[in-house]
C-alpha cells in the first residue's frame, strides 16, 4: 500500500496548497491512504470542523496533531471521537481532551496512526508532556500488529537528534516515523535496514515566500530590535507542498521505498 504523509499544513495558503496539488498526486502515486499534519491549518493556530472538512474534500483522509491542535474546543469532540479521523499528542498528561492513536480504515487494512510531541517544544517547552519513547511502547504493547497493516507515528519536536533517534528506536516495529514542525523539510528521507521509513522532518505547507508561513515583516523586528511581535500569516507570493511517501508491504508492515516529494508553484 501507498501511504502520502503531508507536512505542517499553514494557513489558508497550506490548505490551497493541499487542493491544488493533492488530487493529481493521489492519481498518479496511487495513494491509499493519505495524512496529513492539522495542528496549523486554521490561522496558524489549531483547526475548526470546516477547515478539518475541507481537507477531507481534497483527498486527506486522517489528521495528526501538534503543539496547536487543542486550541479551538470545536475540534475536541472529534479529537475524542474514535472513529473521527484526527489525533492530538498522545503523550499529553492524562486528562487531555481527545485521544493520541486511532485506526485509519482503507480497502487494505486498518493503519495504527500515533502522535507524539516531542519533549522540546519552542514556547511550550515547560507544558507537562510524558517521555514519548515511553508512551509508544506502551501503545504498541496493546495494539498488537494482526489489527494493523502498517503503523504510522509522527513525532512534532524540535530538536532533529530527537526526531533522528526515534526512527532507530522505531526500526522495524512501525512503517514509518516522521518528524514534524520546523516546516523546513529535511533531505534524509530513508527506509531503515529494518523496515521502517523516516525523515527528520517532511516539511510543510503553505507560504514559500515567508519566516515558516509567517509574513517577514511581522518577524524581521523581533530578530533585528528585539521586540514583541504578533505572527501574522503572509497571505501572498509562492507556495509549497511538502510530503513523504511511503510504499509498504501490507503483510509484514514494513516500508519498502520512501521519496520526499516537493513542489513549488
Amino acid at each position: 500500500m501507498n501511504i502520502l504523509y503531508i507536512g505542517d499544513v499553514m494557513g489558508e495558503m497550506g490548505v490551497q496548497a493541499v487542493e491544488r496539488v493533492l488530487p493529481d498526486l493521489r492519481k498518479e502515486y496511487s495513494v491509499d491512504l493519505v495524512i496529513a499534519q492539522a495542528e496549523n491549518v486554521t490561522e496558524g493556530r489549531g483547526i475548526t470542523p470546516a477547515d478539518f472538512n475541507r481537507l477531507r474534500g481534497a483527498g486527506v483522509g486522517f489528521c495528526t496533531g501538534g503543539n496547536w491542535t487543542l486550541a479551538r474546543e470545536e475540534i475536541h469532540p472529534m479529537l475524542a471521537d474514535p472513529d473521527a479521523p484526527i489525533i492530538r499528542p498522545a503523550n499529553y498528561p492524562e486528562g487531555t481532551p481527545g485521544l493520541g492513536h486511532k485506526y485509519a480504515h482503507t480497502p487494505k487494512g486498518d493503519v495504527l496512526v500515533v502522535s507524539l510531541m516531542g519533549q522540546i517544544v519552542g514556547r511550550d517547552a515547560d507544558k507537562p508532556a510524558d517521555n514519548p519513547l515511553k508512551i509508544i511502547d506502551k501503545i504498541l504493547s496493546e495494539e498488537t500488529p494482526d489489527k494493523r497493516v502498517a503503523c504510522v507515528v509522527n513525532l512534532h519536536g524540535d530538536f532533529s537528534s530527537e526526531k533522528f533517534i526515534i526512527g532507530y528506536y522505531l526500526a522495524g516495529r512501525v512503517s514509518a516515523v516522521v518528524g514534524d514542525h520546523w516546516h523546513i523539510p529535511a533531505a534524509d528521507a530513508e527506509v531503515l535496514p529494518k523496515g521502517t521509513a523516516r525523515i527528520t522532518d517532511v516539511g510543510m505547507c503553505g507560504s514559500l515566500d515567508s519566516s515558516l508561513g509567517v509574513a517577514f515583516d511581522s518577524v524581521i523586528p523581533r530578530w533585528r530590535d528585539g521586540v514583541q511581535t504578533r505572527n501574522v500569516l503572509e497571505t501572498t507570493g509562492r507556495k509549497q507542498f511538502n510530503a513523504l511517501l511511503v510504499s509498504v508491504d501490507e503483510t509484514t508492515g514494513h516500508a519498502t521505498t520512501t521519496r520526499h516529494i516537493r513542489q513549488v508553484f
